[in-house]
């Protein structure tokens, strides 16, 4: 670890304790450089990497202020435990159908969309490459390759594994319609109709109703806000039920935000190989770190091939090209198989462009800056509901993606509330869509990826509003 990185790290530990809070001036730069004992660039490398993570901000003719820090707010709301793990026949499409259609109009604030904001993407520089790669694309691409996907493509999502430490062969991976079309395809490899299948709890609601079409049951595993999924009640309910697969989020879980150390997720891979459970696992979120390095998925400590590794370009360049994929290890002949007989094919020219924008250079440039913005607005969305939001409420600090999950005073029926807040044109996405057993009737996720403005500000400060009223007032 370089010199920066190290005091970049020890002033934003002091930061996440408490020792600096939000508002408080940092040293300047040539006290840090005589009190720490290292150069003034050493100290202007550590004071960028910080305001790049969105743990300060640099006022002009004023200095570095801390903008992270403590919350007066309870952070990290406690799961929702389960006494017995059921097996559930999943039942949630009309109730998610209502919610998500009633949220579509752009006279709406997006706080319930699953959706960055496009505007936070490359589409001039997406738009250049779509056009010059059709041009002198080989008319033969259109039906070559056509279930795996372009091999350039495939290409470049092996050397990001490579980058990252994995060892994926282009001859591997599956090029799909978006990254729900891979873990449809996983789950449709391994479970038949009346199989059970492990879930965490909550869990994205896309998996339950992908549960739900194929016909199988669900057995919700509680999962921390912070570390994610309760590995001892796995095991018991493996036991319990013998699932034919899991279908996890190990990197900044939705609508949880969770994210699994290194070391629960191999002791996740110990677990699943221990009982040759396949695991599926959605790691769409995985680019979209606040910290100095990309977080590891399970598959890279899964050497029999068990975990289906599924991911997308969909949350982090281009979600309307719907460009996603899959790593299947054993389990490739199948996916492979029921790609060629569903939808033979992603798009071609949407293939083509982005393996050519990946191929130019400028991918982590852009991530970088999606993910320096995507923190500066997780910061003021915290900042607003410790603003607006009444006594009671606490809400999880995820370490990467777009989403809060909120936690709202026990009487606040987060359906009703969904219902109120779409009257004055604001979305939620209400907790009981996210659980097969309509758990979290108080909680909300709320999407901060979208570009933090007065609209934004005023929608939060209305939804606080609702909640308040919401809340029975004592009797004078």
């Amino acid at each position: 670890m370089k010199l920066y990185e190290q005091l970049a790290n020890s002033i934003a530990q002091s930061i996440q304790e408490g020792v600096l809070c939000r508002g408080d001036k940092l040293p300047s730069v040539r006290q840090a450089s005589i009190s720490r004992e290292v150069s003034a660039a050493t100290v202007l490398e550590a004071y960028y990497l910080l305001e790049a993570r969105g743990l300060i901000t640099a006022r002009e003719r004023s200095g570095y202020f801390v903008t992270g820090g403590a919350l007066n707010i309870p952070s990290l709301p406690e799961p929702v435990t389960q006494d017995q793990l059921e097996s559930k026949q999943v039942d949630v499409s009309e109730l998610v159908f209502e919610v998500l259609e009633s949220i579509r109009l752009k006279s709406v604030v997006p706080l319930g969309s699953a959706f960055p904001s496009p505007l936070l993407f490359p589409r001039a520089n997406l738009a250049k490459s779509m056009a010059s790669s059709v041009q002198i694309m080989d008319p033969w691409a259109s039906v070559d390759n056509l279930s795996a996907g372009d091999m350039n493509l495939r290409r470049q999502i092996a050397l990001r594994y490579m980058i990252d430490g994995l060892h994926v062969t282009a001859d591997e991976i599956v090029v799909t319609n978006g990254a729900l079309e891979a873990l449809n395809l996983c789950l449709m490899a391994v479970a038949r109709p009346g199989d059970t299948v492990l879930i965490e709890s909550p869990t994205f609601y896309a998996a339950l109703q992908s549960i739900e079409r194929i016909g199988l049951r669900a057995v919700e595993i509680p999962s921390h806000p912070k570390d994610g999924i309760d590995l001892a009640a796995m095991e018991r309910a493996i036991v319990q039920h013998q699932p034919k697969a899991c279908w996890l989020m190990t990197n900044f879980q939705n609508p949880l935000g969770s994210l699994l150390s290194n070391e629960k997720k191999q002791a996740l891979v110990v677990l699943i190989t221990k009982y040759q459970l396949p695991l599926i696992e959605d790691d769409v979120y995985g680019e979209l770190y606040f910290s100095d390095k990309r977080p590891m998925p399970a598959k890279a400590f899964d050497s029999e091939g068990l975990v289906m590794h599924c991911s997308s370009f969909s949350k982090c360049l281009a979600p309307g090209y719907r460009v996603g994929w899959v790593a299947p290890g054993r389990f490739a002949k199948a996916v492979a198989r029921l790609k060629l007989t569903t939808t033979i094919s992603a798009s071609v020219p949407a293939q083509v462009a982005i393996a050519k924008y990946l191929q130019k250079g400028g991918y982590d440039r852009h991530l970088r800056n999606l993910r320096h913005a995507l923190l500066l607005n997780q910061i003021k969305f915290v900042e607003a509901i410790e603003r607006y939001f009444p006594t009671g409420t606490c809400l999880t600090l995820p370490q990467g993606g777009y989403f809060l999950w909120v936690k709202l005073p026990d009487s606040v029926n987060a359906l009703e509330l969904h219902k109120l807040a779409l009257n004055h044109d604001i979305s939620i996405a209400p907790g009981p869509i996210f659980s097969a057993q309509r758990h979290f009737s108080s909680y909300v996720r709320l999407n901060y990826g979208h570009i933090w403005d007065a609209r934004i500000e005023a929608a939060l400060l209305t939804l606080g509003s609702l909640v308040l009223a919401l809340i029975p007032q004592p009797l004078s």
